[in-house]
């Protein structure tokens, strides 16, 4: 069987350690090309210096173009900026293009939108079979309770994070608001970082949490007065990512242009 050729772009952080390490293991995929961004500490590398393992002759490189030109597929957890970058050269290549980054504007979702005309896009929050699980059963609990429940999401990660509420908590605000068919920037109210919000009637309440290595732990609560439901979420590794990440490539390789998400691969 031919093996699918696959670009990891930030190789060099964390997400981007997991999945090429991943890749490496895993006989149906070839690590094609390995990027960061212009200046990057570790351009000129070979990716096995970063793996801690031995060299594999795949230099990190910032000279993407000809790499996408000749790949199957590309996995994506940066920053949206270059995702963009990348989606662009995902589109002229028609290649897979998975997309782990959040933390898009409205416009800069309208780019990928365009960009998935011709390029086989896959863009999740999360890529862990475990949240989207969660997000279809937010969405369930969320039709069948009335608006005497109040709800509540509470997002927990590094230190490192930019983003606030995180893409997963958004795509559980979003899960919660769709089961009340509303939209979430509707009913959304998102605290200060590092801050408990109160209950708001027929608000969706986001609080984010950002301290030491966490990976991610997310919490949705539905609250009446007399009962409360928790439904939560812990990463207790990067793997779960990277392992969902592969797996939404495999579903990829045989699927027109299009904008996909891990519940299109996972089928839920």
């Amino acid at each position: 069987m031919k093996k699918i050729k696959v670009i990891v772009t930030g190789a060099s952080g964390r997400m981007g350690t997991q999945i090429a390490k991943r890749i490496v293991q895993d006989k149906s995929f070839t690590l094609f090309g390995a990027t960061e961004s212009v200046g990057h500490p570790s351009i000129g590398k070979d990716i096995g210096q970063i793996l801690k393992t031995k060299k594999t002759g795949i230099l990190i490189t910032d000279n993407i173009i000809e790499l996408f030109a000749k790949a199957d597929a590309v996995i994506d957890f940066t920053v949206p900026k270059a995702t963009l970058e990348h989606a662009k050269y995902s589109a002229q290549a028609r290649i897979v293009h998975v997309v782990g980054t959040t933390g898009f504007s409205k416009s800069q979702l309208r780019k990928i939108d365009f960009a998935a005309q011709h390029a086989t896009i896959i863009k999740s929050g999360n890529m862990s079979l475990g949240i989207n699980l969660l997000e279809s059963i937010v969405k369930i609990a969320s039709s069948k309770l009335d608006s005497s429940f109040d709800i509540k999401i509470n997002e927990t990660h590094h230190k490192h994070k930019i983003d606030a509420p995180s893409g997963t908590a958004i795509m559980l605000g979003k899960a919660a608001a769709s089961g009340k068919s509303k939209k979430l920037e509707n009913i959304m109210k998102i605290n200060r970082t590092n801050t408990i919000g109160k209950n708001i009637k027929n608000k969706i309440v986001m609080s984010s949490f950002r301290k030491g290595e966490t990976i991610g732990d997310h919490e949705v609560i539905f609250s009446s007065n007399d009962e409360m439901i928790r439904i939560q979420h812990i990463a207790e590794n990067r793997g779960i990512f990277a392992n969902g990440a592969l797996q939404a490539v495999k579903w990829g390789m045989d699927k027109g242009p299009g904008l996909f998400s891990m519940t299109d691969v996972l089928n839920i």
